[in-house]
């Protein structure tokens, strides 16, 4: 601020006069600088508010954006901004004396320059949001004024500084007022969040009212269907990957809206429950990436691997994955289908068997192999791990979903699973956990279901298995003296499940 003046003009006294007198200063600086610190605390913003400062405040935001003052300009819009945090009266002055008008005429000019100011659009953003709070009819009457276009301006200019505070924005709107999520998420609201997105997947960055947003949009809705399939619009990016390998089908703005979702998921497994929608939208584009993903290459490096197939395919089966460990989270409605049941239903176990059949034995069992006649255990094919920990999460997808289902139990034994299952409960480098994971789907596949004991029993007592771990799920192996048959008895032991 230092050597910027204001023409005369612009310092009418109904303004200068309040500020200067609310302040108890001589200058407009020394006034903006005090009456911004003073409102940082609610209680000074609650005395400003005794003195009906804020509608001065807005006649001076208008009067500094027509001279063109920058400097002052993004001091008064901070007092604003700190005005409208948590207090009532000034966010209902706010509102009353139209100044979602006069910020957003400030947010036209300086989202339009050739060079964005993006501290005056965060700043004025960050105003609109802390007024959003105060409830439905302050987010109503923001929504009107900036959808669809305004906020799809902002939602174009690439920039973390600006996208954080429209996030706040529109999650507070869409949380307040139900009906204005669904707006966002057709047409054409979509390509406001698809910008969003794609601002935060060019930096690899997520912040926290982003990430809310999509949670509030996806996970808690049934939006993300339309949401996945709108960011493999019109080329969206520019670097798919490696073509010769399927990676032009999806697209990296794709791959990085299923590595948040995957987060905000693990990060709320006990809170929200995924619409069916949104889980048989998951399990398609599963299946369609493992249809491209080249399984021919040995995995360099965990998710993100750089391949956005891949990295498609394994952020999907994480969510599959915490999906089924969901089970019996939240109220049913009536008629309706448990959605670990309705991925059952379309093929999810047959998929997830299928794919660790074909792969490679872990590194210890083809060591054992090499060293041993023992051809029973399954030699897979040439498949390898696309990446680090995709034979981990395909095993505890089987185990979350054996999980008390006896139908999933008969299932896997009636396809064979039971010795697959087995060599996975070994430790593997390029698996961590695998071992951990292994024994927890091992004994969900084994309580309760006598078929399954039997055969376990009958490998153990063959030789075809060694299984230490049997132990660790308070089981052992006994002879019956009557019909001389093996079987699996109770031991003195305890279990918990693996946590990553």
């Amino acid at each position: 601020m230092v050597g910027e003046s204001l023409p005369e003009f612009n310092y009418p006294k109904d303004v200068l006069q309040p500020l200067l007198s609310a302040s108890n200063s001589s200058s407009l600086q020394q006034a903006l600088e005090i009456l911004i610190k003073d409102s940082r605390a609610a209680v000074g913003r609650a005395e400003l508010a005794s003195k009906n400062i804020l509608p001065t405040v807005l006649k001076l935001v208008e009067s500094l954006h027509r001279a063109s003052s920058r400097e002052y300009l993004m001091q008064a819009t901070k007092l604003l901004r700190n005005l409208c945090a948590g207090e009532v009266a000034n966010q209902n002055s706010f509102v009353e004396h139209n100044g979602i008008e006069t910020v957003l005429t400030v947010l036209r000019s300086a989202a339009l320059l050739s060079d964005p100011n993006f501290g005056i659009i965060r700043l004025s953003l960050q105003v609109l949001a802390n007024v959003s709070l105060a409830g439905a009819e302050h987010q109503q009457a923001i929504w009107l004024k900036l959808f669809p276009n305004e906020f799809f301006i902002l939602a174009s200019i690439r920039s973390l500084e600006t996208s954080d505070p429209l996030c706040m924005i529109l999650y507070t709107c869409c949380d307040g007022k139900p009906g204005l999520a669904i707006e966002l998420c057709r047409d054409p609201g979509l390509p406001i969040v698809a910008g969003i997105i794609r601002t935060f997947a060019s930096v690899g960055s997520r912040e926290d009212w982003f990430k809310l947003l999509l949670s509030r949009l996806c996970l808690e809705d049934i939006h993300f269907p339309a949401l996945f399939f709108k960011l493999c619009e019109g080329n969206a990016s520019e670097d798919r990957g490696n073509t010769a390998f399927g990676d032009n089908v999806f697209s990296s703005e794709q791959a990085f809206l299923l590595r948040i979702i995957s987060e905000i998921l693990n990060e709320r497994i006990n809170e929200v429950r995924v619409p069916n929608e949104t889980a048989l939208c998951v399990l398609g584009i599963f299946k369609r990436s493992v249809s491209i993903v080249d399984f021919g290459a040995r995995a360099k490096s965990g998710l993100p691997t750089g391949s956005t197939s891949v990295d498609v395919m394994g952020y999907s089966l994480i969510i599959l994955r915490d999906i089924c460990a969901q089970d019996g989270l939240g109220d049913l409605k009536k008629d309706s289908v448990d959605v670990v049941d309705l991925l059952l239903s379309n093929d999810l176990t047959n998929v997830i068997l299928s794919l660790l059949h074909d792969l490679e034995p872990p590194a210890i069992i083809r060591k054992t192999l090499k060293d041993s006649e023992n051809r029973e255990l399954n030699l897979g094919s040439t498949k390898l791990c696309p990446y680090k920990g995709f034979r981990r999460d395909l095993v505890a997808i089987i185990g979350n979903c054996a999980y008390r289902r006896k139908n999933v139990q008969d299932e896997i034994r009636q396809k064979s699973g039971i010795l697959l299952l087995l060599q996975q409960c070994v430790t593997d480098d390029d698996n961590p956990y695998l071992r951990e994971w292994g024994i927890w789907s091992l004994r969900n596949l084994l309580e309760g279901n006598a078929e399954n004991q039997q055969i376990v029993a009958d490998l153990q007592l063959q030789g075809s298995v060694d299984m230490p771990e049997l132990a660790r799920l308070g089981l052992k192996v006994e002879v019956d003296q009557n019909t001389h048959r093996a079987k699996l008895v109770n031991i003195p032991g305890s279990y918990t499940k693996p946590v990553e």
